[in-house]
């Protein structure tokens, strides 16, 4: 991944302010609402995990699990035609629309 800041399994985003000179991000994939800013990239890594570390702490603080990254579940919608291909091919090849579904994207990704 370009420009994403990764630490304990935690994802952020990199950005830049021009009228501030400040380069700023957030932690991705959570509903939780993180931020942290640097003026260089050094300092931006640095904050980035300060604020990882922080989340865990004020997560503790309020007996709350912080929150996981992806759970593996989501919903998606599509064309009802595109649905029921999909539910054809499972069933014809013996395998669950949901594996279907993640074959497909596996092969899209890779």
């Amino acid at each position: 991944m370009n420009n994403v800041l990764t630490y304990k399994d935690y994802y952020g985003t990199v950005e830049f302010s021009l009228e501030d000179k400040v380069l700023f991000g957030r932690i991705i994939g959570i509903k939780d609402h993180i931020t942290y800013e640097g003026r260089d990239v050094d300092s931006l890594q640095e904050d980035f995990q300060n604020a990882v570390e922080e989340y865990f702490i004020h997560c503790a603080e309020i007996g709350k699990p912080p929150q996981k990254i992806y759970k593996g579940s989501f919903n998606v919608r599509i064309e009802p035609e595109l649905h029921r291909q999909l539910a054809v091919y499972s069933a014809l090849h013996g395998i669950s629309l949901n594996s279907t579904v993640e074959k497909a994207i596996k092969t899209f990704i890779n």
